[in-house]
């Protein structure tokens, strides 16, 4: 049997630079994993079977079965595994658990099947799964360009604490494409705020909440209703500055300070809101 965990992550910067005439979108990206886990225990069987102890999880919904499925074609391996997932990455957040999570069964099944499939075999097979699943085959800090399938390592992030709320909102599968089919031109920009973002963690400086940016921030509140008023009580928290997680509606604050990420947490939690208090991660476990 093997355990792998499958991390959430932040988006540091999300730039929209364009619409391509593939119908996606061009954008630049600093994404960084952090201590939130997944974890998906794999074992040899006859068949393939996919439990999950999150019962709104849904197998035919989810990017698990397409990544085995995968797998499973283009190496013409003809057997199964038991895949048992445990969910704590919130579904449907911005924290990219989805695709998190299929990364993860395509670098598990490799070992446990045997397959001996290249980390660029791998992730071309990630990039044909989802835009931002190549990225989770490598973690860390990374630079995320085109549709989001272009991975360019970059300097880790100095070691941080990430306070995240998950504000009680509706969301809905394909929250992310209609946030992306929401989008003005005005609301486009040109990739120097993620030129930014790389040029400081080049020089291993540190991030301010002034240099964090994402594209969807305008629109989200037209799209989560009560989303303004959690990121008001989140500052009311003592938040030095809030920001959406990707697509949202998951909210997050960057801080240096473990003594006030505890303290804003704790705050948080006061409310009775979902909340956590989490570290950055460096990078992903080898499977073993």
């Amino acid at each position: 049997m093997l355990t792998i965990q499958a991390p959430a992550k932040i988006n540091l910067t999300l730039e929209v630079l364009e619409k391509r005439s593939d119908g996606f979108h061009e954008i630049r990206s600093v994404i960084q994993t952090i201590k939130l886990y997944d974890s998906i225990n794999l074992k040899r069987a006859k068949r393939l079977v996919i439990r999950c102890d999150d019962d709104g999880w849904l197998a035919e919904e989810s990017l698990i079965l397409q990544a085995a499925d995968l797998l499973k074609e283009t190496s013409g391996y003809t057997a199964g595994a038991t895949i048992a997932i445990s969910k704590k990455i919130p579904l449907l957040s911005g924290l990219g658990g989805d695709s998190s999570d299929a990364a993860a069964i395509l670098l598990g099944l490799n070992k446990l099947w045997g397959l001996s499939l290249t980390p660029g075999e791998l992730a071309r097979l990630a990039s044909d799964l989802g835009s931002d699943v190549p990225f989770f085959l490598f973690g860390g800090t990374a630079l995320m360009q085109g549709r989001g399938e272009l991975v360019s390592p970059l300097p880790l992030l100095l070691p941080s604490w990430v306070v995240m709320l998950i504000p009680p909102v509706s969301r809905e599968k394909g929250k992310t494409g209609r946030l992306y089919a929401a989008l003005a031109k005005d609301h486009y920009t040109n990739g120097a705020k993620t030129e930014q973002m790389v040029s400081i963690l080049t020089k291993g400086g540190d991030i301010t909440p002034d240099k964090l940016f994402n594209a969807f921030e305008s629109i989200a509140s037209d799209s989560f209703k009560g989303l303004s008023e959690y990121r008001k009580l989140f500052l009311k928290s003592g938040a030095p500055g809030v920001h959406l997680d990707g697509s949202g509606p998951a909210l997050f604050t960057l801080l240096r300070e473990e003594k006030k990420a505890k303290r804003i947490y704790n705050n948080l939690k006061q409310y009775g809101l979902e909340t956590f208090c989490i570290q950055t991660l460096s990078g992903i476990k080898p499977v073993n």
